[in-house]
C-alpha cells in the first residue's frame, strides 16, 4: 500500500525529533556518568574504583563529594585520608531537604599510621545499647586479611618496599564503607561491591607507593554477618574455647558469646563473653548480700568480659586506656604483659610468625569486675592459649598471678 506524501513526511518528522530527543538524552546520560566519575576521581584521588562505587544502591542519580580540606589529604603524596561521596538518590531515600545525602565514604593509609587502638572499656560492652541483638566483624576471607562489617570493609596488604613521604611502610589499608542506616546491615549486593571497592582501592595505592604485593580478587559472595550473642555452647569460632572449658555452665562466669569466624590473617579478632540477664540477675540476688557495693544490671550483657587480639603494625600502638585527647595514657607493649593501674583491663604478648601480637581483656562493668577478678586469670589464660595456638605463635607472656586482684585505682 502506497503511503501518502502527507504522511510519509510527517512521520518523517516525527522520527526526526525522536532521534534528536534521544541523542539529546543519551548525551546528557553520557555527561552525567562521566561528571559522576569525575566527582569521586576528584574526592578519591584517583584511588577508588569510581565504577565500584557507582554500583552502589544507593550511587544513582548526580554525584557530588565533600571538596577536600587541607587535613584531608597527606600534601607530598595528594593521597587522601578520607573521601566522601554525597548522591541524589540517597537524598531522596533519605528525605533530606537538601536533595542529597552522604553514602559512601573511602580511606585509606599507611602502617604503622601512629594512631593508637585503645582497648575496650569496662563501661563499654560489646552489646549495644539500644539492642541485644548485635552482628560482630567477620573476616573476609578469599586469602585476603579482610575484615567485614555491618556497613563496610577493610582490607590490609603487606609493602615492606613502600615508602611515603621519603618515609618507609610496612603495609598500607583501605575501607569501603555505606553510612550505615539505624539497625541491620547492608544487603549481600553492596556488601560484594564494597569488598571489591576495597581491595581494588588497596591495590591501587600500592602502585601508588611502590608495593610488590597485589591482593587477589575479593570474593565473589560475602556472607551476611552472623547475629549474636548465642549460648556458649553453640561457640564455633573466636569463642569455640570458652564453650570447651565448661564455665559457662558455672555462676557467676558468662554463659552466652559474641564472635566471629578465625581467620590467621586478621590483624584484629575479638570474642566477647557476656551475661545474659537471667545469668546476672541470679548471680546479682545471690551475691548482693554479701557483696554491698556490687550493682544491680539493668540491660542484658551489662556484665562482660571482651578478649581481643592484635597483629602486626597495629599491635605496636595498643593502650590499656587513653587521656581525654585519645592519646595513649597506658601502653600495652609488645613482649610484655601485665594489668593496668586504673581499670580492669589486663594485656598478654607472644610473636607469631615474626610479628608481634598483643591480647588484652577487659572486664565490665565495675562492680562485676570487682567480683569476679580473681577468677579472671584461668578466662585469660585460656584465651591466649587458644589463639597462640591456632596461630602457632610462641613467646607468649601472660600478667602475674597477683594481676588478677580488684585493687585497680588503689595507688
Amino acid at each position: 500500500m502506497r503511503i501518502p506524501d502527507g504522511v510519509r513526511k510527517t512521520v518523517n518528522v516525527v522520527l526526526c525529533l525522536a532521534a534528536v530527543v534521544a541523542i539529546g538524552w543519551s548525551g546528557r546520560e553520557i555527561w552525567m556518568v562521566w561528571n559522576n566519575h569525575r566527582q569521586i576521581d576528584a574526592a578519591c584521588g584517583g584511588l577508588v574504583p569510581a565504577g565500584r562505587v557507582l554500583d552502589l544502591s544507593e550511587a544513582g542519580g548526580t554525584i557530588t563529594h565533600r571538596v577536600l580540606d587541607e587535613g584531608s589529604f597527606d600534601p607530598d603524596t595528594g593521597i587522601p585520608h578520607d573521601c566522601e561521596i554525597y548522591s541524589t538518590e540517597a537524598g531522596e531515600r533519605a528525605g533530606t531537604s537538601t536533595g542529597i545525602r552522604w553514602f559512601f565514604t573511602g580511606q585509606m593509609g599507611v602502617l604503622p599510621d601512629g594512631q593508637p587502638l585503645i582497648a575496650d572499656a569496662p563501661m563499654k560492652g560489646p552489646l549495644g545499647i539500644r539492642s541485644r541483638t548485635t552482628y560482630p566483624p567477620q573476616p573476609l576471607g578469599g586469602d585476603i586479611a579482610g575484615r567485614v562489617t555491618d556497613s563496610s570493609v577493610t582490607v590490609q596488604l603487606p609493602c615492606e618496599e613502600g615508602t611515603a613521604e621519603d618515609e618507609s611502610v610496612r603495609a598500607l589499608w583501605a575501607r569501603a564503607e555505606l553510612m550505615p542506616r539505624r539497625g541491620g546491615q547492608v544487603s549481600g549486593h553492596d556488601r560484594a561491591v564494597l569488598a571489591d571497592t576495597a581491595v581494588e582501592t588497596a591495590n591501587n595505592l600500592a602502585d601508588r607507593l611502590g608495593c610488590a604485593e597485589r591482593l587477589p580478587d575479593a570474593p565473589d559472595e560475602v556472607p551476611a554477618l552472623a547475629a549474636g550473642p548465642v549460648p556458649a555452647a553453640r561457640a564455633e569460632g573466636t569463642c569455640a574455647w570458652y564453650g570447651k572449658t565448661g564455665l559457662a555452665d558455672r555462676s557467676p562466669y558468662p554463659d552466652e558469646v559474641v564472635e566471629s569466624r578465625t581467620d590467621g590473617l586478621a590483624w584484629h579478632e575479638s570474642c566477647g563473653l557476656v551475661l545474659d540477664f537471667g545469668r546476672a540477675d541470679r548471680v546479682y540476688a545471690k551475691e548482693a548480700d554479701s557483696h554491698d557495693w556490687l550493682n544491680s544490671p539493668d540491660t542484658p550483657g551489662e556484665w562482660f568480659v571482651s578478649l581481643h587480639t592484635y597483629a602486626g603494625p597495629v599491635a605496636e600502638s595498643v593502650g590499656l586506656t587513653s587521656t581525654d585527647d585519645g592519646e595513649i595514657a597506658e601502653p600495652a607493649v609488645p613482649g610484655k604483659a601485665g594489668r593496668s593501674a586504673t581499670d580492669p583491663i589486663w594485656w598478654a604478648s607472644s610473636v607469631c610468625d615474626g610479628r608481634p601480637q598483643v591480647h588484652t581483656m577487659t572486664v565490665g562493668r565495675y562492680s562485676y569486675a570487682r567480683l569476679v577478678a580473681s577468677r579472671m586469670e584461668d578466662v585469660f589464660r585460656a584465651y591466649v592459649d587458644d589463639v597462640t595456638t591456632r596461630r602457632h605463635c610462641t613467646d607468649a607472656v601472660l600478667p602475674g598471678h597477683s594481676t588478677f586482684r580488684a585493687d585497680w585505682g588503689t595507688s
